[in-house]
């Protein structure tokens, strides 16, 4: 069929990149791209990049939801007033690599002239950053019953969930084992996500609920469910420090693995099963629907493969990067993990590379094949880092988990970690309302408002 179209750029005017995705690699990437040399287009079916460190705080009112977004127009200003560069509130159904477009459809169809309403963008050079899903093993009920955390909604949803649980608890006729089951939190995943949200959580509680729900305090408790070992990355010592301290914060650790998620109750594979009132499901990324949809090579692990300097090597023009990216086998490297860092970090290096090659007039479409593209991608580990609650952080700086480097825990890796997100937070308006949001909570408290 005849789709609406934004067709291919004509002689005289600037390469076109389009950008599939608003996650830290694709807008890292725009953020660094020369617009003087290249038309952006950028395509995602949300307008922010989300600041996901920071995104477990904003489930118990440590921070207001728009500290951990911030906009794409503010990200890269051209995308909102430069003639030739558009954002556009959609997702991508397919690519046809051959004749260069992409085919998109609009989040919502209310007020246009079709139902769902489809078009397509001619690119000169296209950046995959799609991102990657939820991991849920197939496991049956996830889906329905659980909620993420990988984006604002997701937070959001947490949030209400949580407040509506503790006020419900406090209506009278419900029995004690009712009251139990409504105030379980259980959190499925020790990785950084996973023991981040515990930690607020038992802050929460510790801090907050026992003051404003004081008839319902003694009935609120936290479960971890890990099925191997939790912060399986971090140094030996600090996921023994992380351990202990979070079972002092009366977060109940269990080495299970789930079997099927039911509406009230989680089933473990040894045959126990934990009634639930929040269930929320952290259990790492893998490939998107989209991207296992896309007829491109794939590395190991389902993502798309690419070379050293981020090209899809049979789609020219095509490159990709963040989560949704791998090296391919034959290049020796392995698949990087999904964490911002090396997200980020490839987004800076790929507007570099797309300087240099614009410069050898290798912008447009199929002008860049024989362009030299100088040092390929390098990633180096900085370190990690996770809060577990109380004023408790740990920083892994290892460069890699078997190398030996610096691995601090408690209040001063509390500071570095602070510290080390504020100044990472994309812009000064953002940084402004983390600090502001950290001081409100430390002197008045969490606000514990429900709206929505």
């Amino acid at each position: 069929t005849q789709l609406p179209r934004l067709g291919p750029t004509g002689p005289g005017e600037k390469p076109r990149v389009v950008v599939l995705g608003t996650g830290w690699a694709g807008c890292r990437f725009l953020k660094g791209l020369d617009m003087k040399m290249y038309d952006a287009v950028c395509i995602s079916p949300r307008n922010h990049m989300v600041f996901t460190p920071l995104l477990a705080s904003t489930c118990v009112g440590t921070l207001e939801f728009r500290s951990v977004a911030e906009p794409v127009s503010r990200i890269q200003s051209a995308l909102a007033g430069a003639p030739n560069s558009y954002f556009y509130l959609a997702s991508c159904l397919g690519i046809n690599t051959d004749k260069h477009e992409v085919y998109c459809e609009t989040v919502s169809s209310d007020g246009l002239p079709s139902d769902p309403y489809r078009f397509k963008v001619a690119y000169d050079k296209l950046v995959i950053a799609a991102g990657a899903e939820p991991l849920t093993f197939n496991i049956k009920g996830v889906t329905e019953h659980a909620i993420f955390l990988r984006e604002v909604y997701h937070a959001q949803e947490i949030r209400r969930k949580l407040l509506l649980n503790l006020m419900l608890s406090e209506n009278p006729g419900l029995s004690e084992e009712e009251k139990k089951r409504l105030l379980h939190c259980v959190v499925i995943g020790g990785g950084p996500t996973g023991v981040e949200f515990s930690g607020e959580l038992s802050d929460f509680i510790m801090r907050d609920v026992r003051q404003r729900y004081s008839h319902v305090k003694d009935y609120i408790k936290v479960t971890l469910i890990e099925a191997n070992e939790i912060l399986s990355s971090f140094d030996v010592g600090l996921r023994q420090y992380a351990t202990n301290h979070l079972t002092k914060s009366g977060v109940r650790l269990v080495r299970g693995v789930v079997k099927e998620v039911l509406p009230e109750k989680i089933l473990l594979s040894d045959g126990s099963h934990v009634p639930y009132g929040l269930l929320v499901w952290s259990t790492g990324v893998g490939p998107s629907q989209f991207v296992k949809s896309l007829d491109l090579p794939k590395s190991p692990g389902g993502r798309i493969g690419v070379d050293e300097w981020l090209r899809v090597p049979s789609a020219e023009d095509v490159f990709a990067l963040g989560d949704c990216a791998g090296f391919l086998e034959q290049t020796g490297r392995q698949v990087l993990p999904a964490l911002a860092q090396v997200a980020e970090r490839e987004g800076k290096y790929l507007a570099e590379l797309f300087r240099r090659i614009e410069k050898q007039n290798g912008g447009k479409a199929h002008c860049a094949k024989d362009i030299p593209l100088g040092d390929p991608f390098v990633y180096r580990h900085l370190g990690s880092m996770a809060s577990v609650g109380r004023y408790k952080a740990l920083v892994d700086l290892r460069q890699s988990k078997d190398a030996k480097g610096l691995s601090l825990a408690g209040f001063v890796s509390w500071l570095i970690w602070r510290s080390a997100y504020l100044t990472r937070v994309v812009s000064w308006r953002n940084r402004f309302y983390v600090a502001v949001n950290w001081a409100t909570t430390l002197v008045f408290g969490r606000d514990n408002s429900r709206i929505g």
